[in-house]
């Protein structure tokens, strides 16, 4: 089912399609500027998009320094989960910051998202700490979470 889909580098003109997968999956959504900044701005970002028949269904980010990748989002339309379409964004993004010279990927997710937590397990990530109230939204603390690339 995966071979339907495309994946593709995160461009302007896609920040409008984005956004919907943003609101739909995030209480506290990233804005337009925030998008706009990380692609033009942020030089260590990289996104990536997953697309089927033209229609962004789901996107991840990632900022790669020196070795060390870190994701900032990962999130799919919600009619659309279920489908093991995460793992396969998760992996190309693991494939993409491997090819950037990265040698480690770390993330933080709520610690009441053990849907998500389940994914990132599989690719091998590691509990690694705690960040007290993280999430402005709620206060909800973030497990850290570390694999090595």
């Amino acid at each position: 089912m995966v071979d339907s889909f495309v994946f593709r580098y995160m461009r302007e003109e896609d920040i409008d399609q984005v956004l919907e997968v943003e609101h739909a999956s995030f209480t506290t959504p990233w804005s337009r500027e925030a998008f706009y900044n990380e692609i033009h701005n942020n030089k260590f970002a990289v996104y990536i998009v997953l697309e089927e028949d033209n229609k962004i269904i789901g996107y991840c980010g990632t900022w790669i320094v020196i070795d060390e990748a870190h994701v900032t989002n990962i999130a799919i339309l919600p009619e659309y989960r279920g489908k093991r379409l995460g793992d396969a964004l998760l992996n190309k993004l693991i494939s993409v910051a491997r090819e950037m010279g990265a040698r480690s990927m770390t993330l933080e997710v709520r610690v009441t998202n053990h849907v998500a937590q389940s994914l990132y397990r599989k690719f091998g990530f590691k509990n690694g700490g705690i960040r007290k109230n993280y999430y402005s939204d709620n206060q909800e603390d973030a497990l850290i979470m570390w694999v090595n690339l």
